[in-house]
């Protein structure tokens, strides 16, 4: 029962709502002022029965010694949302999955670059999803949530942004699809942006063409313009976002910016003109800078190293943009569309399925396949379906790569977001018969820039050389951008360093086929990226991928005929439903004895009224094996057949015969001989093998009737007279 003073604090409430209405009739709703009131910005997001709250909380200040804007971006999704329990021992959500670490990434890169980057206090964004109706995906929903959060606060934010799922279904462009709509599309990509410019693009398509590409990115953002224009009127009507806080996160000293720029500017565009490797040239620029502090006192040092650093990297990058600008020379001494050199080899591995190794510039990719049964696949267990992947890729990034001594702490979440851009890449390549699972892990020995796009080129060799029947081949590339706003001069990079990625404006990976693309990940620095850009980036990024095809196709044109020895074979049978019992066993018994006997894997999956049977080994003898004993098993007689059996059991009444392991019939004394049989060891005895007849099923007990007798010459009449 409610009482007077809890009716009278929810009457209180002041509840706002705004509803955004798409083209096609469905509504999305934001709402704030009734649930988290204690968070700096609460915002519950509605479509349909799908519901998410999303909550910003950011620190009056920053800790000391910070440098960065420390943005936490953590999405969940409740599996009570969608009336289930969790799978396993433990009844609670745990770690998050991959997939909820990808939509946490997802959110983050579009609103990291939209605080200011003089703002240091730290950010925790937190997205649970607390209903789920089947219809409206929720990662969908998840970047608007957290934006409409963080815009009706006084946070410090260059936003609104959104984000939206745009769906290509049958020729059609449909926004924010549901789960079983998106089953059917040839296009599935994620956008985030804001009213002015596309912050994010990531996603995966059936060798889609570049124009086709930049479409479905048009459309996203103008669904988002909408979306960006109802936060601002809802931020308004709530009327807690203006004036933003203030806050002073960093020194500064303008004079001594300057004086470094001065002295040091032109040193640096003569180191960065040189054409070096990364490790010497970052020893040239480390040596430069050490030799600068060694100008200033320890006092001033003591007072002053930060500011001395920071201005450095700042002349440094400034130095390194506007000599790819002035006179198109790379830190690597590359033109703006020259892609570094590449060799790569297949089967460098004997031990695995299939192994490569692709190596661009300073950075490598060894990268394994294993091949499995339906039993290594991997099983995801999610609020919006359990499935199962039968391709899964897993990418390593191991500190040596470089140069680094680091703890290793666990799968990061870069190495789960490259891994899927890589697996989305190949997976719409693998051949539609497939029944093997496959793993495929690449390894990053070297890195230097792009080296996802070197996984997705190890992969395809990789897979080729294990004997994978690939549709066609697959590479990728990464994509950058150095623009300068005063002079309004850009230039489009193609294969980028790590440091182009670090100093530039844009990383856009692309990879495809040579008739089309298969996913797709950009992240913009810049605001107001034009159409004209993004164009000639995913052309000229064309034009690199062929190239680097070229080079791949050099090592392995085809995917060879013949897996490796070592490999599984798999063998599918088809079995009636009612045997799938007897296959199995009590307690599993009968199946995990086949599997010890003949060294092979067996698994069973319902198919209707059909069990189908999943036998994999390496060799055929114990394959043949497995078959052989599950046809005992599955045996089913026909009335009519002819059987060699052996007797089993003799009674007075008949003998029983088995005609296979496990199915035996009786052949009734009347049925051993023409003649009268008085005893039925007269004829035959335990042990013994004969050929029998199978001649009817019981009508009672459905026990078969086999005869010995149909079979023997039937003796001629005798004549009245004799």
């Amino acid at each position: 029962m409610t009482n007077k003073k809890d009716t009278n604090l929810y009457m209180n409430l002041q509840v706002f709502t705004k509803e955004i209405r798409l083209d096609d009739g469905r509504s999305i709703t934001l709402e704030t002022g009734k649930l988290a009131k204690q968070a700096n910005g609460s915002v519950v997001v509605k479509m349909g029965g799908t519901m998410l709250l999303a909550t910003v909380v950011a620190a009056k200040d920053a800790k000391e010694g910070i440098d960065f804007l420390p943005l936490t971006v953590d999405y969940r999704e409740k599996f009570t949302s969608s009336g289930k329990i969790p799978g396993g021992f433990i009844k609670r959500e745990g770690r998050p999955s991959d997939d909820e670490i990808l939509t946490m990434r997802l959110v983050d890169r579009v609103l990291r670059p939209l605080f200011p980057k003089d703002f240091h206090a730290e950010v925790q964004v937190m997205i649970g999803v607390y209903s789920y109706d089947g219809e409206s995906m929720p990662d969908s929903l998840a970047g608007l949530a957290a934006s409409a959060a963080i815009a009706i606060t006084d946070i410090p934010f260059k936003g609104p942004m959104s984000e939206v799922r745009v769906a290509r279904i049958n020729g059609e462009f449909k926004v924010n699809p549901t789960w079983n709509e998106l089953k059917d599309a040839d296009m599935d990509i994620m956008v985030g942006a804001t009213a002015e410019s596309v912050v994010m693009v990531e996603g995966e398509m059936e060798e889609c063409s570049e124009q086709e590409m930049l479409d479905a990115i048009k459309f996203a953002h103008d669904i988002i313009k909408v979306q960006v224009q109802a936060q601002v009127e809802f931020a308004a009507e709530v009327g807690k976002s203006e004036p933003k806080r203030e806050y002073n996160h960093e020194d500064a000293d303008a004079e001594l910016e300057a004086k470094i720029k001065s002295d040091l500017y032109d040193k640096i565009y003569e180191i960065a003109k040189i054409s070096d490797d990364k490790q010497l040239r970052a020893e040239k620029f480390d040596a430069l800078l050490e030799e600068y502090k060694a100008n200033f006192s320890e006092e001033e040092l003591e007072e002053k190293e930060g500011l001395i650093k920071k201005y450095f990297s700042s002349t440094k990058k400034e130095a390194v943009r506007q000599l790819l600008l002035n006179e198109g020379i790379r830190l690597d001494g590359r033109g703006p569309k020259d892609i570094r050199p590449i060799w790569s080899e297949v089967d460098y591995l004997p031990g695995t399925h299939g192994s490569a190794v692709f190596t661009r510039g300073e950075t490598q990719s060894l990268t394994s396949i294993t091949l499995g049964s339906s039993l290594d696949a991997d099983r995801v267990d999610s609020i919006l379906e359990e499935y199962e992947k039968k391709f899964y890729l897993h990418y390593i990034f191991p500190p040596f790569s470089t140069g680094e001594a680091r703890p290793i702490r666990g799968t990061s979440r870069r190495e789960i977001g490259h891994g899927n851009l890589a697996e989305r890449a190949l997976k719409k390549m693998l051949p539609e018969d497939n029944s093997y699972t496959i793993r495929v892990v690449s390894e990053i020995l070297e890195s230097n820039g792009s080296s996802s796009m070197a996984t997705v080129c190890a992969g395809t060799l990789a897979l080729m050389d294990a004997g994978i029947q690939m549709k066609k081949p697959v590479s990728g590339i990464a994509m950058g951008l150095i623009t300068d706003q005063e002079s309004g001069k850009w230039t489009v990079l193609s294969d980028i360093l790590g440091d182009e990625d670090h100093l530039g404006d844009m990383d856009f990976k692309v990879t495809g086929t040579r008739d089309g693309l298969t996913a797709c990940q950009m992240d913009i620095k810049v605001a107001g990226l034009s159409h004209e850009i993004l164009e000639k980036a995913l052309l000229q990024a064309k034009d690199g991928r062929l190239h680097i095809m070229d080079e791949m196709m050099k090592t392995i044109s085809e995917p060879n005929k013949t897996m490796k020895p070592n490999a599984p074979q798999i063998v599918t049978m088809r079995v009636p439903g009612d045997f799938i019992g007897a296959i199995i066993g009590p307690g599993g018994k009968i199946i995990q004895e086949m599997q010890a006997q003949t060294g092979t894997n067996i698994s069973i999956a319902e198919d209707g009224d059909e069990g189908i049977v999943e036998i994999a080994g390496v060799g055929n003898e114990g394959i043949e094996a497995a078959v052989k004993r599950i046809k005992e098993i599955t045996f089913l007689p026909e009335v009519g057949e002819v059987y060699d059996g052996k007797v089993v059991a003799v009674k007075p009444f008949g003998a029983f015969v088995e005609i296979k392991p496990g199915t035996e019939g009786l052949v009734h004394i009347s049925e051993l001989e023409w003649h009268r049989v008085n005893d039925v060891e007269d004829v035959v005895k335990v042990g013994d093998s004969m050929q029998v007849k199978f001649i009817e099923r019981d009508a009672k007990t459905g026990k078969m009737r086999l005869s010995r007798k149909a079979l023997l010459p039937r003796p001629e009449r005798k004549s009245k007279e004799n």
